[in-house]
């Protein structure tokens, strides 16, 4: 079961655009059976298969990227959304009223493959 909901996690994750992010929570809510901290664990598990997955677009609620073990990851997910124009703030803050993702492409896709 933890396979398929990942592949959903990961569907949902591959919609996000380019210099937009969605937070953890944000994806588990439109995976409908999951936690936010679910999806962290899949963002963690992505393998060479799920290589498309653009993990990097996943951020918490408060617009801050997640400690990543050492900070290796961390400076690399912070250097990949700034290459795709996501701007933080002195804090390491990004603006999700500005480039938070709303969604509404995953959904609309969902609906149209339900009729």
């Amino acid at each position: 079961m933890t396979k398929s909901i990942y592949q959903q996690i990961y569907a949902i994750v591959r919609q996000i655009p380019p210099g937009k992010v969605a937070s953890y929570g944000q994806i588990a809510r439109l995976v409908n059976r999951c936690t936010a901290r679910m999806v962290g664990y899949a963002m963690h598990a992505i393998g060479a298969e799920d290589a498309d997955v653009p993990w990097q677009r996943v951020i918490n609620s408060q617009g801050r990227i997640s400690s990543h073990g050492d900070g290796i990851g961390t400076n690399i997910q912070r250097q990949l959304l700034e290459e795709e124009g996501v701007i933080f703030d002195h804090t390491g803050r990004t603006d999700l009223k500005r480039f938070g993702w709303l969604g509404t492409d995953f959904i609309g896709s969902r609906i149209g493959k339900s009729s």
